[in-house]
């Protein structure tokens, strides 16, 4: 896997992955920035419900739920002092779908985090992650 970051100017850098996609990413003003893009940090957290929510999304499919949408929802503390690691993060997903098991929903969380999300269990060394979730008809 590959990525280049290229700064473009004051706090503004252009991120793009291997597989060829451009993200934007910039400071605050306060920071020198001009509030053009996403955080790096808000990146990192965008990352880690990209990977875990992809995950329960396929684990409900292949147990033949019939899921129809999956958001997750975050929220993140980080340290004070520097480096302002993440400590804690609460995922809340809300699983909408027809006749959806709770247990294979529950499990399906439980997999991704224990399991198959590399993100989350890459930032699970510095910060507390927690899950829930909340099923929609």
């Amino acid at each position: 896997m590959k990525a280049r970051i290229k700064w473009v100017q004051d706090a503004t850098f252009l991120g793009e992955s291997g597989s060829g996609h451009a993200v934007v990413m910039d400071g605050p003003p306060d920071h020198g920035g001009r509030n053009l893009g996403v955080r790096p940090m808000e990146m990192l957290l965008l990352g880690m419900g990209g990977c875990t929510a992809f995950d329960v999304v396929s684990i409900l499919k292949k147990s033949r739920q019939d899921i129809r949408d999956c958001v997750a929802e975050i929220e993140a503390g980080r340290a004070d002092r520097e480096p302002k690691v993440f400590t804690r993060i609460h995922v809340h997903f809300i699983v909408t779908g027809k006749d959806l098991s709770e247990k294979r929903v529950a499990r399906a969380v439980e997999l991704s985090a224990q399991k198959y999300c590399s993100a989350s269990i890459m930032l699970g060394k510095t910060a507390t992650i927690t899950h829930d979730f909340e099923i929609r008809p």
